[in-house]
């Protein structure tokens, strides 16, 4: 099985007649890194929630077809133990750090746990040195800046060594220089810990490089799924309401006035390359 699995799953809150996720089929495999894209109201944060069992156990409301993470049934089995399995990352930081020291945030949901001491500081060491935030143990949560409190958010998640980390529009409160680097800890954290990672992004051109995989929804179906380049350059894409990068729509004028490109490019270094490489053809 794979480590995240939807079978035919589709979901309704309660007072609505009309599906939010209709006949979800999906499978996402361990150390994939996934951009989950679309309009507002396609289903997107309904299928996170599907998947840290915050439905139905929190959000009830009519549900058909299945969803496992990791083997375990998302409805029947205790939320305490899909988050050992999921980390979530919410929009705004600040919606999960609430103790009064950075060191004490990330401890919180170990020591809701009853974990031993020693492997509590372990962890919550571990979780600094890789966010590169030890310096700011005893800061304050007000004392942090936008940047800092995404970090701090991620270690307390990473804290609990999930094997799927879920973001939620990660970028949204951020300016462009935190957000790069924002996308640079993703890369780290994925390429040295070998983690699943779940992100619901607008803006694809600061991650689109980074994925594996961009799943694209609509009226609560996956209406695309696939390789950053495969589904980024496709017409359905570039009509659905999302970010698409600017660099695709440039690959895309090209292509229209006959200059062919080999790949599609996902960062303008790549599209400088290819052009250079192109006019000694």
């Amino acid at each position: 099985m794979s480590l995240i699995e939807f079978i035919d799953y589709s979901f309704s809150y309660i007072g609505s007649d009309k599906p939010v996720l209709d006949q979800i089929n999906l499978k996402i495999e361990s150390g994939e890194v996934v951009i989950l894209a679309g309009p507002t109201g396609c289903g997107k944060s309904t299928l996170l929630r599907s998947i840290n069992g915050l439905i139905p156990q929190m959000y009830p409301g009519k549900r058909s077809g299945s969803v496992f993470i990791d083997g375990l049934d998302v409805t029947t089995t205790p939320m305490s133990k899909i988050a050992e399995k999921v980390g979530f990352v919410f929009q705004n930081p600040e919606n999960q750090i609430f103790m009064f020291s950075v060191e004490r945030d990330i401890a919180f949901a170990l020591e809701n746990l009853a974990m031993p001491r020693k492997e509590i500081r372990e962890r919550v060491s571990w979780a600094m040195d890789l966010l590169h935030i030890t310096d700011l143990a005893e800061k304050a949560p007000h004392e942090l800046s936008d940047g800092q409190k995404q970090r701090v958010a991620i270690a307390g998640v990473l804290a609990m060594k999930p094997s799927v980390l879920v973001m939620d529009e990660p970028t949204s409160l951020l300016d462009p220089k935190t957000a790069s680097a924002l996308v640079t800890t993703v890369k780290h954290l994925h390429d040295s810990l070998d983690i699943t990672v779940i992100i619901v992004e607008h803006r694809l051109e600061i991650l689109a490089s980074l994925a594996t995989r961009i799943l694209i929804m609509e009226g609560g179906e996956i209406m695309l799924d696939g390789p950053p380049r495969e589904v980024l350059s496709k017409r359905e894409a570039q009509v659905a309401g999302i970010g698409i990068p600017v660099i695709t729509r440039v690959y895309t004028l090209l292509k229209e006035s006959g200059l062919t490109l080999p790949v599609v490019p996902l960062a303008p270094r790549e599209l400088a390359e290819l052009l250079s490489v192109r006019s000694f053809d």
